[in-house]
């Protein structure tokens, strides 16, 4: 199902702040990790939003992901004093983890192994 306009405004407002946020309480670095928000895919009915996140020179991303998931009340209350003139509720946040960048430096490696004539390595 396709988002409808105010679902990507209040997604666009949700990532820029977050954004803000996650620099402020200095979450954009963890664990030697830099750690950048993708998007904010939010419900029809806007009381959930999911927060991707993309994680980059990460030793265990799981780890990382309950560090954030810890500190997501301290997340949500910044998010509240900062659009409480905007939205009536603040949205539930749950954080995903984006892999995008993982598999389209995967698929370039495979490419590249087949311009060059060797075989794929097989799974």
């Amino acid at each position: 199902m396709q988002e409808g306009k105010r679902q990507k405004q209040v997604g666009a407002l949700l990532q820029q702040e977050l954004s803000d946020i996650f620099q402020r309480l200095g979450l954009g670095m963890l664990d030697g990790a830099l750690i950048s928000i993708t998007s904010v895919k939010m419900t029809p009915d806007l009381l959930e939003a999911r927060v991707f996140l993309s994680l980059f020179q990460v030793k265990d991303a799981a780890a990382t992901m309950k560090k954030i998931e810890e500190r997501g009340w301290e997340i949500k209350r910044e998010l509240a004093s900062r659009v409480k003139h905007q939205l009536r509720r603040i949205p539930l946040l749950q954080y995903v983890l984006d892999d995008t960048q993982e598999h389209a430096s995967k698929m370039e490696q495979l490419l590249k192994k087949l311009s060059e004539g060797a075989p794929p390595d097989q799974p």
